[in-house]
């Protein structure tokens, strides 16, 4: 855990059975075969189907003053960046971050600013720069690893995360990219839980690192 004023919090959307996405993602698709009918996102409609029910944690998620994500999480794109497609995420001209994000990749690149306050920057070496980049970018406040499971399990891995909240769906995937694949055991603290219609919100401590 760190000392600082500000906490490295993790917020990630899973199945029952610790999927946050499935098998066979598409940009079309980017969390795979969820369940659903292929005509939404079913793992997270409990963000955009009952928003005012599941209010306090969609704010606690945006709260952060700086983000850490994954490029697979950024977009679909793979290998070196496509000049002739300027791929800048998922969430349109605005994005929903309104503050730093740094996105985990192996090709350089500028960074990339938005509208509402949002900057893309783009960390070639390594997920300890990354954070050290971050929590300098948040000052005192919390910075947040935002995903996906690969990029938070790189994370846990490393013992660098303070609070872990999971957002569990009641639904089984079976097989895709899922939390915890690979991280040593850890020592956890149950500090909440809260049960709504579409998920169970659960938040863990994370007293140390690997044991």
């Amino acid at each position: 855990m760190t000392d600082r004023t500000g906490r490295v919090t993790c917020d990630i959307t899973i199945s029952a059975d610790g999927y946050s996405a499935g098998l066979n993602q598409t940009e079309e698709r980017p969390f795979g075969d969820d369940g659903g009918d292929g005509s939404g996102d079913k793992l997270h409609a409990w963000m955009f189907e009952t928003p005012d029910e599941n209010r306090a944690e969609i704010d606690q998620i945006a709260a952060a003053r700086a983000f850490i994500m994954g490029r697979n999480m950024f977009g679909p794109v793979r290998g070196p960046w496509d000049r002739d497609r300027r791929w800048n995420g998922w969430w349109g001209d605005n994005p929903p971050f309104h503050a730093p994000v740094f996105v985990l990749t192996h090709h350089p690149r500028e960074p990339q600013p938005m509208d509402g306050g949002t900057t893309f920057l783009f960390v070639t070496d390594g997920i300890a720069s990354a954070l050290a980049q971050a929590r300098e970018a948040a000052g005192d406040g919390d910075v947040a690893i935002h995903g996906g499971a690969t990029t938070i399990n790189q994370y846990l891995s490393a013992g660098l995360i303070d609070e872990l909240r999971l957002h569990i769906v009641p639904l089984t995937l079976g097989a895709g990219t899922r939390l915890f694949e690979g991280v040593p055991p850890l020592n956890l603290e149950q500090v909440r839980s809260r049960p709504a219609s579409l998920v169970t919100h659960v938040t863990y401590r994370v007293l140390s690192g690997p044991v």
